[in-house]
């Protein structure tokens, strides 16, 4: 199984609009980055997210190319200050692929507490508009399979 864990692309600031949508270059990174995940075959079944307008947005525009607009939906537990293990324990009954979209600190602590048990270990270098793939092997651990940052792309 894998597992996809996106930061929401750049947004507003809260002084031009407190619901903070995406900004221009951050529905830009995002259209790049679907169409290269998208053009790579990568598929998910379901889609996450926090329910904040910008990872709304986010997931949309990934969905575009790698899932269906059905498989979009809101979930508890991604929210910035949100306590990883809560997720950790719904993820573990998971076998179909899908794409988590969240902020930081949550998105950086919940790579790291799959990864290494521990949550407070940088194991990913998030930006806004990343995109961190880890694959659970039949044993249940968890490991990084590879991440994508929106600089690749001219971001």
């Amino acid at each position: 199984m894998r597992l996809y864990l996106a930061q929401h692309g750049d947004a507003a600031p809260v002084e031009v609009n407190p619901e903070r949508p995406l900004s221009e270059l951050g529905r830009e990174d995002l259209r790049r980055l679907a169409k290269f995940v998208g053009g790579s075959g990568i598929r998910v079944q379901r889609v996450f997210h926090s329910g904040k307008l910008r990872a709304r947005q986010t997931a949309e525009l990934l969905a575009t190319q790698i899932a269906s607009a059905e498989a979009i939906e809101a979930a508890v537990g991604l929210n910035p200050n949100d306590p990883v293990e809560p997720m950790s324990d719904w993820i573990s009954d998971w076998s179909e692929d899908t794409l988590l979209v969240g902020h930081l600190p949550l998105m950086g602590r919940l790579v790291a507490y799959l990864v290494s048990g521990a949550g407070d270990r940088q194991v990913a270098a998030f930006q806004p508009g990343s995109l961190v793939c880890l694959e659970r092997d039949t044993g249940g651990c968890w490991a990084v399979a590879w991440m994508l940052r929106p600089e690749l792309f001219g971001g």
